[in-house]
């Protein structure tokens, strides 16, 4: 289906706007582009909302893992998506599913992390470390 029939371009131009901007943008708004962006191009925003939704659950939302759980359940599903899109993308999908993982299991949900772990398995991967899987994406 194409979403850009039911896409407000004036909002999608504001929001390429906003990230081509001089200053750097603050996650949060990073998060809401992106976010409006992935809609109408999926292939070249969904990587970039995965990754931006960790960010943001990390910087704004560590005291609040509830708000963070649901921020990297947004960045898994977001590169799930691109995953079926060019199922290369595994790398992205195993550091979603990695930083989702590790959030379960800090919060005491054993049995989501385990089920987490045993899909990550499933990809080729270990848990490993989320920042530096993502930090690897974000920068290549």
């Amino acid at each position: 289906m194409n979403h850009t029939a039911n896409t407000n371009h004036d909002a999608v131009l504001r929001a390429r706007v906003a990230l081509l901007g001089s200053g750097t943008l603050p996650i949060r708004e990073q998060v809401e582009a992106y976010r409006l962006l992935a809609e109408v191009t999926p292939l070249a925003y969904l990587p970039r909302l995965s990754i931006a939704l960790y960010d943001y659950s990390r910087q704004e939302f560590a005291h609040d893992t509830c708000i963070a759980l649901a921020l990297r359940a947004e960045s898994l599903e977001a590169a799930r998506r691109i995953h079926t899109l060019e199922p290369e993308r595994l790398e992205l999908l195993a550091a979603a599913l990695d930083a989702y993982r590790e959030l379960l299991h800090t919060t005491g949900d054993t049995e989501g992390a385990a089920a987490a772990t045993k899909e990550l398995a499933s990809l080729g991967h270990r848990p490993g470390n989320p920042d530096q899987r993502f930090h690897r994406l974000a920068y290549h």
